[in-house]
């Protein structure tokens, strides 16, 4: 069984690394899942882990709309952040529903329940936590690439 492999990371963004967070709520219905898609896909351009982070944003935002109450009329949040050089995240807030995120144990043939399991698979790691004041929980997924050291004279 694969579980969660982190704390949602307290992060603060560093110079360099382009935009370093950028974030847009969606309505929570099964067509902005490419919206939302499209969003991250202009905020990670140029980035290596884009393609990967596609993915996990699509499942994530998909398991909002179908999963917690922003489906149910609500909207969800999508984040993209850029933390360092090497690692870049994405994250969605959702307004919260009775299950708490796991991965799906609905067998090899079942129709749905592999979406957590796609994004442990493409992650360096993911998690989730709750949202705090403003409700629901943040799910999300970080990849992470190598990058040149920089020599700084010193050791």
């Amino acid at each position: 069984m694969i579980e969660m492999t982190a704390a949602y990371p307290l992060l603060t963004p560093t110079a360099g690394s382009g935009p370093a967070r950028r974030a847009r709520s969606f309505p929570g219905e099964p067509r902005q899942v490419a919206r939302a898609r499209a969003f991250v896909a202009a905020a990670l351009a140029g980035c290596p882990a884009r393609e990967t982070l596609l993915t996990c944003v699509s499942e994530l935002a998909a398991n909002a709309v179908v999963h917690t109450a922003s489906g149910a009329g609500g909207s969800f949040t999508v984040e993209v952040i850029r933390p360092a050089d090497g690692v870049a995240l994405v994250a969605v807030t959702d307004e919260g529903g009775q299950d708490q995120p796991a991965i799906g144990a609905s067998g090899l043939f079942a129709e749905g329940g592999r979406g957590l399991e796609i994004v442990a698979a493409c992650s360096s790691r993911w998690g989730y936590r709750d949202a705090g004041a403003v409700g629901g929980r943040i799910v999300w997924a970080e990849s992470t690439w190598p990058v040149a050291v920089r020599d700084s004279g010193a050791c």
